[in-house]
C-alpha cells in the first residue's frame, strides 16, 4: 500500500449520510484538535495497543529521515485509552490529509470513560503501509526519535506532549512511557 492514503480513506462510506460521527484519537490528536468538533469525551477502545512502529515523513520526520508515531496493533486483552471527538462528516476532508502517511480510516466499537459505548472510526497505520517502520526496542525508539524532526517539529514533542495528555488523562501507557523515560536519559547523557 502507498503511503500516501487519501483516496483509500474517500472510499470508506461507512458513515455516508450520518450527521455526525465519533472519531478516536489515541495519538496527536488526543492533544492537538486543530479541527472542529461537536463533543470531546475521554473514551477507549478494547483489543489494541499503541505503539511507536509507524514512519512520520511529514510532520515529524521527512522523506529521507522519518520520525517514529503511533499507531495501534491488535493485541487480546488490551485497552487504549484515548479521546473520543464527534465531528460532522465535513471535517473528514481535512483529517484524511492530516493522516494520509499511511493511516486508515478503520469502523471501531468506543467505550466512553463516563459509561456508554457508541461505532465510530479511527485511523491506524497497518504493516502493510511503506511508511510502518515496525517493532524495536524502546530504548531504540527513543534514540530514533531523539535525532527526528520535520515540518511539525522534534519528533521528540510529539512523543512529550503524548505522554503528558496521557497523565492529564488519569491513563499509564507503559510503551509511551518507558520510551519517554528513556529519552530523558539519552538528553542528560545517561544512556
Amino acid at each position: 500500500m502507498t503511503a500516501n492514503t487519501i483516496d483509500a480513506n474517500k472510499r470508506m462510506n461507512k458513515f455516508d449520510g450520518h450527521a455526525s460521527v465519533w472519531l478516536f484519537g489515541y495519538g496527536s490528536l488526543i492533544y492537538k484538535a486543530d479541527f472542529p468538533y461537536l463533543e470531546r469525551r475521554p473514551a477507549s477502545i478494547a483489543g489494541w495497543t499503541r505503539r511507536f512502529w509507524q514512519g512520520s515523513h511529514d510532520h515529524r520526520g521527512t522523506p529521507d529521515a522519518p520520525g517514529r508515531v503511533v499507531t495501534i496493533i491488535r493485541e487480546a486483552g488490551a485497552i487504549c485509552h484515548g479521546m473520543a471527538y464527534l465531528v460532522t462528516p465535513e471535517e473528514f476532508a481535512h483529517l484524511d490529509y492530516r493522516e494520509k502517511n499511511g493511516y486508515l480510516r478503520l469502523c471501531t466499537e468506543m467505550t466512553f470513560d463516563d459509561g456508554g459505548s457508541v461505532e465510530g472510526l479511527v485511523y491506524i497505520a497497518t504493516e502493510d503501509n511503506k511508511a510502518f517502520l515496525g517493532q524495536a526496542s524502546e530504548l531504540d525508539i527513543a534514540r530514533h526519535i531523539a535525532k527526528a524532526a520535520g515540518p511539525s517539529g522534534p519528533n521528540s514533542d510529539y512523543l512529550n506532549h503524548l505522554a503528558r495528555a496521557l497523565r492529564e488523562l488519569g491513563k499509564h501507557d507503559p510503551h509511551v512511557f518507558a520510551i519517554e523515560q528513556h529519552l530523558q536519559q539519552l538528553n542528560s547523557g545517561k544512556q
